[in-house]
């Protein structure tokens, strides 16, 4: 008995020795994203979390949620602070007011591309690091490329032919709707392909990515090339502050150059993407159709408003017009 009794401990003991990770000072970490997991964008979110137990020799290991399993798009951002999700990434523009002075970035300023937002984006926030959030530590933040105008059944060709559609869009590119015309119709993005398919939205604001990244390509027909008044959305990716302060001042460095890297990476690849959902939409029979140059300028000057709107509105919790003039400065740097 006393030897049955023996081999028993042992092999306990040799259990629980197995169930103890090979860092036993390590941290480990939930990440919530709203993209779908084949998305580039939540692949990238991956390889962010996989980089990071790499370098950090698994001193941080990081279990990551795509498809808003952890928290819906709109939450997320709230579901780090309360710790749902130790990491999330999501768009600001899901909530509207709540962060003045990243919320310029979204502004139809004209973007070219990914990279270009993606910059801006990121030295906004290292230039004025603003206070809205200070809840959460910002790990890095992205872009995409030009916002564009898509349409199921009806071609918009000009200011007016946009008058009384009803657009999904959400944050400033709503505000930019209604500038131009049209019924902005607030909806997240994994809400669109439905909305468009069923007729509750005649179009959609959105970059050419998005035509295979979220298959708005079998949905919408006609693409208007609004890229003097292209708009970008910012996405952040942050951690609970608590979170962060229990990894080590050595691996901390090692995230933050982690960081520095894949910003450059998510924009680029933004671009790679809107790419691909120009092919795509081409291949389902879309049509794409450039503002001739005096109704391009006629754009401009009806988006102006959302600007001079941001600067004495939301803006005004802040210096506005001095972001906007930072931006539109960054923006020549940053091709």
């Amino acid at each position: 008995m006393r030897k049955i009794l023996l081999t028993l401990a042992a092999l306990a003991f040799i259990a629980a020795g197995l169930a103890v990770p090979a860092h036993a000072e390590s941290v480990r970490l939930t990440y919530s994203s709203f993209f779908p997991p084949t998305h580039i964008q939540s692949k990238l979110a991956e390889q962010w979390c996989q980089e990071v137990e790499m370098r950090t020799n698994k001193d941080v290991i990081i279990d990551f949620y795509p498809g808003g399993t952890l928290s819906p798009a709109k939450q997320c951002y709230d579901g780090v602070v309360e710790g749902i999700s130790d990491i999330g990434q999501s768009a600001l523009a899901y909530s509207r007011g709540r962060f003045p002075v990243m919320a310029a970035v979204d502004l139809p300023m004209g973007y070219k591309n990914g990279v270009q937002a993606t910059a801006v984006a990121n030295t906004v926030y290292a230039k004025f690091s603003p206070a809205e959030f200070d809840d959460v530590q910002p790990m890095y933040f992205h872009a995409h490329g030009p916002g564009l105008l898509f349409t199921v059944d009806k071609p918009v060709h000009t200011l007016a032919d946009l008058r009384g559609l009803k657009i999904r869009s959400t944050g400033n590119s709503a505000k930019l709707i209604e500038a131009l015309g049209g019924t902005p119709v607030a909806q997240p993005m994994p809400a669109s392909y439905q909305s468009l398919q069923k007729g509750v939205v005649d179009g959609s604001v959105h970059p050419m990515e998005s035509n295979k990244g979220w298959k708005l390509g079998e949905v919408v027909r006609h693409c208007t090339m609004t890229v003097p008044v292209g708009y970008t959305t910012t996405f952040f990716i942050v951690m609970n502050k608590a979170r962060w302060n229990e990894i080590s001042p050595k691996n901390q460095k090692i995230i933050e150059q982690i960081n520095r890297e894949w910003s450059i990476k998510h924009g680029q690849a933004w671009d790679a993407s809107d790419a691909e959902g120009r092919k795509f939409l081409t291949a389902k029979g879309g049509d794409f159709y450039e503002l001739e140059p005096a109704e391009a300028e006629r754009w401009v000057q009806a988006a102006r408003p959302v600007l001079d709107g941001y600067a004495d509105g939301e803006g005004k919790k802040v210096d506005g017009r001095a972001v906007v003039e930072f931006i539109k400065a960054e923006m020549t740097k940053a091709q």
